[in-house]
């Protein structure tokens, strides 16, 4: 896909005309979604060009064998897959005869639209076939406030002459993944069948026995008019269920169908209510009508944005951006249901599963937590804390005892399920973001009853991980750790990954202070905990000694710390001098060659400095990424937005603004090559903090906000908002001043450039720009 493909607007996302070229990159762009369920922008009607379908229903997966030449002991028995679901919007149009196919009719005019402000898909095309011309509109949603209603307005005119149209609207059961093996189904018919206006069907997976029911209704106008037309129930030999219309469409007049459809599945439904269910939630669409469930989709988007929403004045782009990457993140996860987490592609394609990663914790914490209710964050938290034994169990397969905790790279019920050793048994530092995103969310809240509630009992059973995986060097005299694998997947089974080192120490040392905190707040409930996972003193003073030494890799000279011991063994190269024609290298070189350069895949060493800021100087800071950022090659989603935050606060606005248009148009101008595959989901939360964290400083400090707004020579504004406990605050900085003001709550304390005043409701305060 070319740059700049997509119109620059700041609300919507716009292409205009048809590039077949294109079409799958398009389809990930143009992807919905409600939390519950979503969709690629795959057209309503049959398309024989190249596509990659998907409809996806939020926490159905199926686990597929793990296919290796060897097994290990601890390998996993599966990887989850996210499945490509029956097609509710399926459409098959002919007209005199001729079947509607967007791959070989003659298109004329052609422009879709995404509206981010209302999450509606809207496509307009004119085109010929069959020497008979037409004009096609068509506009659909997931509805986010009742979360198992979709809905289609279709329109077709009849141009330059009269036409018969046969129109077939069904539920499509013949699905299949992308990558499935020999074409194989993974999801089993249970029942399927056309009826009382309603055409309905219920699936179940394969090995995982999800079931998911389907029930379609439609309605029809000509012109403002209803209209009944001739239906008859489609055959169902082709997997397909539904009904087809037939109708004499004059010259010059438009047909609009109405379909909706209710979506229900087995993790809210016993198996036996499922269709019914499916048929109640439809008629309900159907009552209420196409244009007010609209309505009140359009106005809970809105509310979304009163709390979310990022202004960007005087660069479309960037504004573009961000809003594209705040309304994904809100597309995918809404926080309704503690059973299901963020996908690193959401709904939009198939890569990664649709699993659970680290990322939740390292990046999209701090956006739920400072855009959505309070509870939101605590939920994702909770996720983590109900799938406890699990964590005990992953490492217990791998040798670890007494109640060690590693949560899974990849899952979907706690159980890893990633299949490439070098990211499931080294990969480990992922235990590091659990405990992180602990100490964010209480930092931020002081809601220390969630340490109470499972909390504390996570933060332990990750220490004890650590501090098993760490064994004494007699040479060094210190301990170590061997083997791993650090957030720079372009490095496999190195020793003493800085990073990692890092965190896994402070993991150990935050376990204690929270155990002491807990034990000042409610000592009878501390040691009913303690009791519980049978931590005594002596475990805590071996903790303390292995904290306080920990082999840190470091170099005198250069005055850095090294990502990992022989890091300096490697030929020293700049990213920017590769041969542009290379890269991305990881779909250009052999895997042996990216494993013996020095080019960084994403942020490593300063994803450490990023998380733990305050323990380094300015210039330490300045130091290491002087020498990191310069070789790194920003190949994972999850690069670039570190790197965006810590450059804003050293003052390389430059490269602040250069490594925040790449994670904010990361997808927009397919800067890495794959968004055919799908969206970088995760790494839009990372998109936010680099205006929220990197542009704006926020921090905490001794309980204060602290703000430190930088603004780019290319922006003449920005605003944003962010929730704080009870509180609704607004930042406004340009050039002159920073305004904050107090949309919600009472009285707060927030400081500017270190210069701290009281908020009072609806009274904005105002600083310097710069001190």
């Amino acid at each position: 896909m070319q740059k700049e493909h997509y119109l620059i607007n700041p609300w919507q996302i716009i292409e205009e005309g048809f590039n077949p070229k294109n079409q799958e990159a398009s389809e990930s762009i143009f992807s919905l979604g409600n939390g519950k369920m979503g969709q690629r922008a795959n057209f309503e009607e049959y398309y024989s060009g190249k596509t990659l379908q998907g409809n996806y229903v939020a926490g159905v997966y199926y686990p597929d064998k793990t296919r290796v030449g060897w097994w290990k002991n601890g390998y996993p028995e599966y990887f989850a897959k996210v499945l490509n679901a029956p097609n509710w919007m399926y459409l098959d149009i002919n007209v005199n005869g001729s079947r509607l196919d967007l791959a070989k009719a003659e298109i004329g005019n052609f422009r879709r639209t995404l509206h981010m402000k209302h999450s509606l898909l809207q496509r307009n095309c004119s085109l010929s076939i069959g020497g008979v011309e037409l004009e096609i509109e068509s506009e659909r949603f997931l509805s986010i406030v009742k979360d198992e209603i979709a809905a289609i307005k279709y329109s077709i005119k009849a141009v330059s002459a009269d036409v018969d149209l046969i129109l077939e609207s069904a539920i499509d059961l013949d699905v299949h993944n992308k990558d499935s093996n020999y074409d194989e189904y993974f999801w089993n018919i249970m029942s399927q069948s056309a009826a009382n206006e309603f055409s309905t069907a219920q699936t179940q997976t394969k090995k995982s026995l999800f079931e998911v029911a389907y029930a379609i209704k439609h309605a029809f106008k000509l012109g403002d008019n209803d209209v009944t037309l001739h239906a008859e129930p489609m055959s169902i030999e082709h997997k397909r269920t539904g009904y087809r219309f037939t109708h004499k469409l004059k010259k010059g007049e438009t047909l609009i169908l109405y379909k909706y459809a209710g979506i229900c599945s087995s993790l809210n439904y016993a198996s036996g209510l499922l269709k019914n269910a499916a048929i109640s939630v439809c008629e309900s669409a159907f009552t209420l009508g196409y244009e007010n469930l609209k309505k009140e989709h359009c106005s809970a988007w809105e509310n979304i944005w009163h709390h979310a929403d990022i202004q960007i004045e005087g660069d479309e782009a960037a504004q573009q951006g961000i809003r594209f990457n705040i309304f994904q993140l809100y597309q995918t996860y809404t926080g309704t249901d503690h059973r299901l987490n963020i996908g690193p592609k959401g709904f939009t394609g198939e890569k990664y599963g649709g699993s659970t990663y680290w990322d939740t914790e390292a990046y999209c914490i701090p956006f739920y937590l400072h855009t959505a209710p309070q509870n939101v964050a605590r939920q994702l938290l909770s996720y983590r804390y109900k799938q406890l034994d699990k964590a005990i169990e992953n490492a217990a397969k791998l040798g670890f005892k007494n109640g060690a905790a590693l949560y899974p790279m990849v899952t979907m019920n706690g159980e890893e399920c990633h299949n490439e050793w070098e990211i499931t048994f080294e990969e480990i530092h992922r235990n590091g973001a659990i405990a992180y995103a602990i100490y964010y969310y209480l930092k931020y809240t002081k809601d220390y009853s969630y340490l109470f509630e499972g909390g504390l009992e996570v933060l332990v059973a990750i220490a004890r991980f650590w501090a098993q995986r760490f064994n004494w060097s007699e040479a060094k005299q210190q301990y170590v750790m061997l083997g791993v694998t650090g957030p720079n997947e372009y490095e496999n089974n190195v020793n003493n990954n800085w990073y990692t080192n890092y965190i896994a120490r402070w993991c150990i040392q935050y376990a204690g202070e929270a155990l002491a905190h807990c034990q000042a707040l409610n000592s009878k409930d501390s040691e009913l905990i303690q009791a519980k996972v049978g931590l005594h003193a002596e475990e805590l003073n071996h903790w303390k000694s292995i904290s306080e030494n920990i082999h840190f890799p470091y170099d005198e000279k250069l005055d850095v710390f090294l990502q990992q011991e022989g890091y300096l063994d490697k030929e020293q190269r700049f990213a920017d001098d590769l041969n542009p024609n290379e890269r991305p290298i990881n779909q250009h070189w052999s895997w042996d060659r990216i494993l013996r350069s020095c080019f960084i895949k994403q942020a490593d060493v300063l994803q450490g400095i990023f998380f733990f800021e305050d323990d380094f100087s300015v210039d330490q800071i300045k130091r290491n990424f002087d020498f990191y950022e310069p070789r790194t090659v920003h190949e994972s989603s999850l690069s670039p937005c570190v790197h965006a935050i810590l450059a804003a606060k050293l003052g390389y606005e430059e490269k602040a603004y250069e490594m925040y248009l790449r994670t904010s148009r990361l997808d927009l101008d397919d800067y890495n090559k794959e968004v055919h595959e799908g969206l970088h989901i995760t790494s839009m939360a990372g998109t936010w903090m680099s205006v929220v964290l990197g542009f704006g400083g926020l921090r905490m400090r001794d309980g204060v906000l602290h703000f430190n707004p930088v603004l780019p020579k290319q922006w003449k504004a920005f605003k944003f908002t962010i929730r704080h406990r009870d509180c609704l605050i607004e930042v406004n900085a340009n050039n002159n001043e920073v305004k904050v003001s107090l949309l919600e709550g009472e009285l707060l304390g927030v400081a500017v450039h270190g210069i701290e005043k009281t908020l009072r409701p609806n009274t904005p305060e105002a600083w310097s720009a710069k001190i």
